[in-house]
């Protein structure tokens, strides 16, 4: 049992604040929290919020960091809708890609390169754990 109730807060670097805001507030359909003049704070659900920062030291020589992928838990309806949505935006996705266990995972690029992944079904969310990258155990 993990002593964590799940994710709080992520920041990735942003190098094209506004392109980055659009991607992720028009596209993926996140809720602008706030903007200042250095970040935007996009709603994740759950209770946790994405960070978009521009480079640089931040209030508690905190930086926005490179990051190579992160993912997003979505019910099979929310992850059929978003596939459209992104095929219609001219998103260079992989997948569908279907994992043991009945769940799937769609990857696109954010603006910046980042990697996100849309998790249909995910076994996380449901109390399992995974075993082996993508199995449901």
């Amino acid at each position: 049992m993990t002593m964590f109730d799940g994710l709080a807060e992520l920041a990735i670097e942003a190098r094209d604040l506004e392109s980055m805001e659009h991607f992720y507030s028009k596209v993926l359909g996140l809720t602008v929290l706030a903007r200042e003049s250095d970040r935007v704070w996009l709603d994740l659900g759950g209770g946790a919020r994405l960070g978009l920062w521009l480079p640089g030291e931040k209030e508690y020589g905190d930086r926005g960091g490179r990051h190579v992928h992160f993912a997003l838990a979505a019910e099979r309806d929310v992850f059929a809708t978003f596939h459209e949505r992104l095929r219609d935006f001219g998103a260079d996705l992989l997948g569908p890609i279907p994992h043991p266990g009945r769940d799937r995972s769609l990857y696109v690029r954010d603006p910046e390169g980042n990697v996100v992944e849309l998790w249909e079904n995910c076994p996380l969310r449901r109390g399992a754990n995974t075993g082996p990258i993508g199995a449901a155990g």
